[in-house]
């Protein structure tokens, strides 16, 4: 059996690879375009990827090909419709980055909140080394205990940043995107009561037609000026160049964002014109990635193949 991995450097380089070798062949790529893909995936049985595309086009001539897993949740870069005519099985992972995740959210929120990018450079440029007094007030900052921290998708990730938030002394609130979805536990309200109640808003949906631009202009208007914007569910929820506005004017006080419309970032982006770090903080893509997170996908990608291989369908989407 031959298993080529068409992206490994979207797994890091500092994760093991070497346990795919019990299976069979290897051949790993660090990156591959989509014009690469014919010639790399001809003589495969298994293919694993990430982003490149996975359609009659990429896979011409990939007769032997009987698996493809996915190193992610979402699925969109598959074209079922020909995976299922060619009877090519896919898998992908889904609930190893819920801590990491939930993690980076408070992680971003608290350096927004806390103005850590002034204190850190207040201490680093020897302001405080010059200092007579023994702390600083140049960036006031207030606590999270006693604060309403809105939700917009209460989904696995969403549910462990409201668990975290309501440890911290959080009212939590959220809204579902669905309009089905009921949690015991934590309170749904509508969208805009959402919006005008919360001092944080932290976004965990997936990109649906009901979240595409989900928060425009005109839902910022709708917010508190003090609120805190966190996204790290879907770039596309987010209108970048209305926030940009929304930034600009003071309708909200700051956003920290892990995902972008478009990834990598590009260089016309409005939001790259905003150097005030107590207004915006955005981190490339990274929440999902941490060490542990990484390796739990590694190891379920393995799994997936060890079920496949067994005649299961572990984790199987097509």
């Amino acid at each position: 059996m031959k298993i080529v991995i068409l992206e490994a450097d979207s797994l890091g380089s500092d994760m093991d690879l070497s346990g795919f070798s019990r299976f069979g062949e290897v051949v790993i790529y660090n990156t591959t375009k989509e014009d690469e893909c014919p010639s790399r995936v001809s003589d495969a049985d298994v293919v694993i990827c990430n982003k490149v595309r996975m359609c009659a086009r990429t896979l011409q001539g990939a007769e032997r090909l009987k698996l493809i897993c996915v190193t992610a949740t979402g699925t969109n870069n598959i074209d079922a419709n020909y995976v299922k005519k060619h009877q090519i099985a896919v898998t992908n992972v889904a609930g190893y980055s819920t801590a990491s995740v939930a993690q980076h959210t408070f992680a971003m929120y608290f350096y927004l909140a806390e103005k850590l990018r002034y204190y850190d450079d207040y201490v680093k440029d020897g302001s405080y080394a010059k200092s007579e007094l023994f702390t600083c007030f140049g960036e006031p900052f207030t606590e999270l205990e006693g604060k309403t921290w809105g939700i917009i998708g209460l989904g696995a990730i969403g549910r462990k940043v409201a668990a975290i938030a309501r440890s911290f002394g959080c009212h939590v609130i959220y809204y579902s995107t669905s309009g089905n979805h009921e949690d015991p536990e934590f309170e749904r309200v509508s969208f805009r009561q959402l919006l005008k109640d919360s001092d944080v808003i932290s976004i965990h949906s997936p990109l649906t037609p009901e979240t595409e631009n989900l928060m425009t202009l005109e839902t910022f208007v709708n917010m508190k000026r003090t609120a805190i914007l966190i996204n790290v569910g879907r770039g596309p929820i987010v209108n970048e160049w209305d926030l940009c506005i929304a930034l600009n004017e003071g309708l909200i006080a700051g956003a920290a964002l892990d995902v972008l419309s478009s990834e990598p970032m590009k260089a016309d982006n409005p939001l790259l014109a905003i150097k005030d770090s107590r207004k915006l903080y955005i981190t490339p893509h990274i929440a999902w990635a941490s060490v542990e997170a990484r390796t739990r996908l590694i190891r379920m990608v393995q799994k997936n193949l060890e079920s496949y291989l067994a005649g299961g369908d572990l984790n199987r989407v097509y």
